[in-house]
């Protein structure tokens, strides 16, 4: 059992640090730009979790997914969500054949080590239930059989803007199971001229580092659960977590007009892995405030359900965030 007590030897530091830097170089030689979507694809992996992406088509997730994966030598699988989409789809089912006489178990997709959900919206709330229940147990049952799914494992799921027809929107429920939820951009323009230039000279993918395997993988994330975190930092994660509830040392005023549902446990869990995770991508065994402020809107904004006025109003929830960081003294 790893404890987090942030004594880690010298040589784990830099078995982390190594193949951290190896999965960047791959990464970076294959997407550009997009240093918010890697630090979460690679936090979420170190810390177990899932990513939620939200984007317009074009953003390079699939990429980004794909290449992830081949950096750390695991299985990729792409699931497209559509309307008619059954959860047999996703975690498999069984087949009978009739030369034997018997029933086949084929995995579904969803057994894997990298699973890209495309539009997740798409796909209807029986669908989703099914594929949220595999991401949590990391478990599927197909006639009555239990199969693992292999580790490590991470779901990226992507969501069109809730705007466009034809989708379904996630229950908060639901989403709150993401570690995190994260909100792409267009690349600079500088950015876009570097995609055209490395197309034309077929520049991508050329990287001199090696990929890591899934061991390295599951010692990053055994290393990341003994960064440590001080008792003084657990106290800032509480005290920010009841502030999204109206609580907190320094209560907001308004706050209830703005947010009708605080942040659960499962908001403070969140805050303090993807503390230690980027503690330990930043060379450290122990966890600052500026580890748990970093990533505070990919954390937090899908776990604060938002009062009409606000929707009203038009407040993104990266305001209310940052209103609660600024009300909680920095430890």
């Amino acid at each position: 059992m790893q404890v987090a007590n942030g004594k880690i030897p010298t040589e784990d530091m830099a078995r982390a640090r190594d193949a951290l830097g190896r999965v960047q170089g791959i990464f970076s030689a294959t997407v550009v730009g997009q240093r918010d979507l890697y630090q979460a694809l690679i936090v979420s992996l170190m810390a177990r979790g899932h990513v939620l992406l939200e984007s317009v088509p074009g953003l390079a997730k699939t990429t980004a997914a794909v290449t992830l994966s081949e950096a750390i030598s695991g299985s990729f699988s792409r699931i497209q969500c559509t309307p008619d989409l059954m959860p047999n789809d996703i975690v498999g089912t069984q087949i009978y054949t009739y030369e034997t006489g018997k029933f086949s178990t084929q995995l579904g997709p969803v057994h894997a080590n990298m699973v890209l959900l495309d539009e997740i919206n798409r796909s209807s709330a029986k669908t989703q239930s099914a594929m949220l229940e595999a991401m949590q147990e990391r478990q599927t049952s197909i006639g009555g059989t239990i199969y693992k799914l292999p580790d490590p494992f991470m779901v990226l799921a992507t969501q069109n803007p809730v705007d466009e027809e034809g989708t379904y929107v996630l229950p908060e429920a639901q989403m709150d199971r993401f570690l995190l939820k994260e909100i792409l951009t267009y690349p600079t323009p500088g950015e876009e001229i570097e995609i055209l230039t490395k197309t034309a000279e077929r520049a991508f993918g050329k990287s001199t580092a090696q990929p890591v395997t899934t061991e390295d993988v599951l010692f990053l994330q055994e290393t990341a659960g003994r960064v440590y975190v001080d008792e003084s930092i657990k106290a800032y994660v509480v005290a920010l977590i009841n502030t999204t509830r109206g609580g907190g040392p320094r209560p907001i005023p308004d706050l209830r007009h703005k947010v009708r549902v605080g942040a659960s446990p499962r908001g403070s869990l969140a805050l303090m892995r993807v503390g230690q995770a980027l503690a330990l991508l930043n060379g450290r065994n122990y966890v600052v405030p500026d580890d748990i402020k970093s990533l505070r809107h990919a954390v937090l904004r899908h776990r604060i359900i938002r009062t009409y006025d606000a929707l009203a109003a038009d407040i993104p929830p990266e305001t209310i965030i940052d209103d609660v960081f600024a009300a909680v003294p920095t430890p």
